[in-house]
C-alpha cells in the first residue's frame, strides 16, 4: 500500500524506472490508465510506457511539452493541450474503447472532449510496463532525454472504462472499481536511481 508515498526520480537517466510487476492476464479491448505527476521539467518526458515485443508503443503517456499530452495505443497517437500548471502536480487519467476508437481523458478530475484513436485494436497483455522512461524496445533502449525527473503516484490500471466520479475517486486512491493493479496494492520493481518517499 503505497498511499501518501512517491516515487522519487531525482535526475535525468538512461537507465533508472519503476517496473510494475503486474499486467494483464489477457489482451485488451478496453482500459483506463491514471497517475499523478509532478515536475517542473520543460522538455520532452515518458510517464507510462506499455511495451510488447511486437510494439514499443503499445499504450504510452507521453508529454512532448508542458501543455501537451500525447496518449498512443498501437503505435499511433491522439494529443490533448492542457493548461500549463504553476508548481502544482498533475492528476491525469486515459481510457480508450477499442469497440469505437473513443478515448477519453481527464486532466485534475476533468474530462477533456474524447478523440478516436485505433478502432478494432487490440492491445496484446504480454507486457513491460515502466514508469519514468519510454521503452524504444521491449524493457530497453532508454534515452535519457525522454526520462522523467519529479515524482510519480497514485498509479492505477484496469481492463475496462472509467467514468468521471470513478477518476475523482481515484485522484484520492479510493478507487471504487478493482484495478489489474493500483496504488494501494502495487508490485514494483525500482531500478537505478529511483526513491519511495
Amino acid at each position: 500500500d503505497l498511499v501518501h508515498r512517491v516515487f522519487v526520480f531525482p535526475q535525468t537517466t538512461d537507465n533508472s524506472y519503476v517496473l510494475v510487476k503486474a499486467k494483464p492476464e489477457e489482451p485488451l479491448q478496453n482500459f483506463t490508465v491514471c497517475l499523478r505527476s509532478y515536475t517542473d521539467l520543460g522538455r520532452p518526458y515518458s510517464l507510462f510506457s506499455y511495451a510488447t515485443k511486437g510494439q514499443d508503443n503499445e499504450i504510452l503517456l507521453f508529454k512532448p511539452k508542458p501543455s501537451e499530452y500525447r496518449f498512443y495505443v498501437g503505435g499511433k497517437f491522439v494529443s490533448f493541450v492542457v493548461p500549463l500548471g504553476i508548481a502544482e502536480s498533475e492528476h491525469v487519467c486515459a481510457s480508450w474503447e477499442s469497440a469505437t476508437g473513443i478515448v477519453g481523458f481527464w486532466f485534475n478530475g476533468k474530462p477533456w472532449p474524447r478523440k478516436g484513436l485505433q478502432k478494432g485494436y487490440v492491445v496484446g497483455a504480454e507486457a513491460a510496463i515502466v514508469l519514468g522512461q519510454q521503452q524504444n524496445t521491449f524493457r530497453g533502449s532508454f534515452d535519457a532525454q525522454q526520462s522523467f525527473v519529479g515524482e510519480i503516484s497514485s498509479v492505477y490500471m484496469w481492463d475496462s472504462g472509467i467514468s468521471t466520479s470513478e477518476v475523482q475517486e481515484a485522484m484520492y486512491n479510493s478507487p471504487y472499481a478493482t484495478p489489474i493493479f493500483g496504488w494501494r496494492n502495487f508490485p514494483y520493481e525500482a531500478v537505478g536511481e529511483v526513491y519511495l518517499k
